[in-house]
Parts: C-alpha cells; structure tokens; sequence
C-alpha cells in the first residue's frame, strides 16, 4: 500500500514531525511510505528521516531557489481556512502547487496532519484515496472560523483523528460530525537506545517550544521556590520560540541564571532525557504531550499539569507520574520537591513510566492501530466490478483507483478538480473565488 504524509513544513523541529516520522518509519516496513512537505526551507530536515522514506516539497523559500523570486509568493491564497494560524504563509503559489499535487499524485493513502491542511484535503484531495485528517491541536483551542471550514468541508473525509479519547469526543460534539469516522490514534516514540539508568543527576528537565500555551513562567517560578533548599538541582529547558526573551527575563528576575538555563534546541533530544532525573509539564492544554511520552520512554517520572486533554489519559497519578492542578503553582512545586528529595521514588516511578510508554506507545502498536483504522475503511470503498471490495492491506493489491465510483463520489472528484483547475489558470493579478462559497 503506498501511504503519503502531507505535512506543513518537514523541515523544521516540532512535534507533529517527529510524531510523522516515527509513525511512517513503523509503516514503511509493510508499505511503501512517502512524505509531501509544502514548504521547505533548508536542504535537509532538521530532524532525521528514516531511511526507507521519500521526502518531496512542493515550495522551496530558500533565497537561493526560484520559488523565492516568484511573484505568486506575495499574492495572498483563496483556499487555505482562516483561523489556522500558518494561513499567512499559504499564498498563491503555495495554494497553486498544492492543488496541483492534489490532481496528479498517485497514492492510496493520504494523511492530512493540521486543521487548515485537513479542509484542503477535504475540498481537493482525491477521492480515490483514503483521506485522514489528523487533529494534533485540542479542539477547544481552534479558532470559531477554523472550526465552520471545519463543519463544512471535513464531513469529505474518510477518518478525523484526534490524539486521546476525550478530544475525540471534543471533535464530535464540537464539530456536530456523524461522518467522517473520528477516532483516537496517540503518537507513537521510538525505543531509546539506552536501557534505564538509576536517576541520581540533579537536573529537572522540560522540553518544547516556547510559546505561552507551555508557560514555562509557571515553572521558573515553581522551581525557584524549591530550589533554596536543594542548591545542588538545575533546570534545563530545550527548545526555540518566540517567549524565549520573556523567559530569560524572568530567569534573570530572580537571579536565577545559576539554577535554570534556556538550552535552545537540542536534535536528537533523546540523550538529553538521558542525563535528567525528572522530566516537567506545565502546558494549559495538551492534545497529546508528545514530549512528556518520550521523557517516560527514557525512564523518567513526569511532574505535569493536569490540563486539557493529554497528561490525564498517558500519567497514571503516583505511580508513574505527579498530575497537579493546571494552575496551582504550589502543588507544582510540592510534587517537584518531593521527587527531587526522594531518589528511590524517582527510581521506582520511572521504571513504571518505562513500562507504560513501551506497553502502549511504540511505533509498531500505533502503526498496528492506524492499519485496523484503513481495515475498517476500506468496507466503505465502493467494489471494483472485477476484483469486488479492494483490500488496502493485501500484499496483492497495487495500489491503483477502484473502477466501481459511486456517482457521488464521481461528482465531488470532477468538482474539486475543477477547483484546482481553475486556481492553476488564473493570473498573478485576478482574486480567485469559490464558486461554492456561501
């Protein structure tokens, strides 16, 4: 079967890609796996792509490629929702080569990995593949016109996956959706290299991107205040974003620079869980917590936030992991001391933590998950009037369109061909409209 990822940007750091990457690597050693980032900006991922895997972009930003120079790049998109926070970056050119990958790829499987890319996979992508929309943001913080694209066009998909089973349900009552199918489908982590180690470091340790939503003030602030007892401890904080001036600021404050440093971004991270004792989760909402995965991976306890809708559903509160309040920075504080005075607890949790993560979040169970998901869509593809219902996952199948179209599903490919048609004729300098738009 051949399965293609469509991702916003493979080449940066996040953790929607290091969840795409683990997910396809797993893939790729029954399927033929192939990955479309719209947008590249370096020669090569930041990130390392698993070696059976092929990689294309549809736009190149560097300076030194043609795509820089074309003047689609300054005429802003038709197509892309607003209320997606990359809608900016999805100008004509970016629409244009976009639709135009729509209309010629040749793939049975597509997996959509961000709201706005979901609507345009709905309205254009081709219905001869099995088209899923992965949600990797909590319903609850989409955008109200995000969410009506949403209502409108997702009901053209084949499956909406969220990360755990409480979004899941957010995104049915949220979006009002009989079809498509929704379900809860986690991310997957690689296995670590290195067998648990005994957690006698005095380095508490959090990772992502800072942003406000991680609020790692809250954690500076909790750390200081336990940090006078236990001199000996540091917290490290890897990662890039915009609230790193702001976090360094307050790092400063409280002349605290001996204790906490900003680390920048560390690839791989998976060293660094290595040389930690306790990994920190202070996010207000978390669809998944991909970070707070990997630490328990390594053999770490996690101190966390128990905030929307991760953490609950991956911690198991005292026995491999602390969930505190989302926003009681003293319990926070209580839960870091108290794991960082009592090494045998440290010891004892992470081993658990250890357990859990290879117990339900390998890459081969989650791939094994998403095949029963194309298993139980493929009863809903129309029969080849010569072979009956196509089956996704038989080694006998090659992968080419169904022949049996129902007309519906006939209609909606020559209109959202159409669509794209129509977007790759117009010139730089006419607004393109949807003829559909209410």
């Amino acid at each position: 079967m051949r399965i293609t990822f469509l991702l916003h940007n493979a080449f940066a750091i996040g953790g929607t890609t290091r969840s795409t990457f683990n997910l396809a690597a797993a893939l790729s050693e029954r399927h033929h796996v192939h990955v479309v980032s719209v947008f590249k900006d370096r020669t090569r991922p930041r990130l390392e792509l698993p070696p059976a895997i092929t990689l294309t972009a549809l736009v190149d930003r560097r300076s030194s490629s043609p795509d820089s120079a074309d003047p689609r790049i300054h005429q802003a998109g038709s197509y892309f929702p607003r209320g997606d926070s990359r809608r900016r970056q999805y100008h004509q050119l970016a629409e244009e080569r976009l639709l135009a990958w729509f209309a010629t790829c040749s793939t049975d499987v597509i997996i959509s990995t961000r709201a706005g890319l979901n609507v345009m996979l709905a309205r254009f992508g081709p219905t001869s593949a099995v088209r899923i929309g992965q949600e990797h943001l909590v319903h609850d913080s989409l955008r109200h016109c995000l969410r009506r694209a949403m209502q409108r066009w997702y009901p053209a998909l084949d499956a909406v996956v969220a990360m755990t089973q409480a979004d899941a349900a957010a995104y049915r009552s949220g979006l009002h959706l009989q079809q498509p199918s929704i379900r809860a489908l986690p991310n997957s982590i690689p296995a670590p290299h290195r067998a648990g180690t005994a957690r006698t470091s005095k380095i508490v340790m959090a990772a992502g991107r800072l942003t406000r939503v991680k609020r790692y003030d809250m954690l500076i602030e909790a750390f200081t205040r336990v940090s006078p007892q236990r001199p000996d401890w540091q917290l490290r904080i890897y990662g890039s974003g915009p609230s790193r001036i702001f976090l360094q600021a307050e790092i400063d404050r409280r002349n605290m620079a001996e204790h906490i440093q900003l680390m920048g971004p560390a690839t791989p991270l998976a060293p660094k869980w290595d040389e930690a004792s306790i990994a920190a989760v202070t996010s207000a909402q978390e669809s998944f917590g991909m970070t707070l995965v990997e630490a328990m991976g390594h053999g770490l306890p996690v101190v966390s936030t128990d905030c929307p809708h991760g953490p609950r559903e991956i911690i198991r509160h005292g026995i491999d992991g602390r969930l505190v309040p989302r926003d009681d920075i003293a319990a926070l504080s209580r839960a870091l001391a108290q794991l960082m005075d009592d090494q045998p607890m440290r010891e004892t949790m992470g081993q658990a933590a250890r357990a859990r993560a290879q117990a339900c979040f390998t890459p081969k169970q989650v791939a094994g998950r998403y095949e029963e998901l194309l298993t139980d869509l493929q009863r809903h593809f129309p029969a080849d009037t010569q072979t009956g219902r196509r089956d996704l996952l038989s080694p006998l199948y090659v992968g080419r369109a169904t022949l049996g179209i129902t007309a519906r599903g006939a209609y909606r490919r020559l209109r959202r061909y159409l669509h794209a048609a129509h977007a790759l004729t117009q010139n730089t300098h006419t607004s393109v409209r949807d003829p559909h738009a209410r």
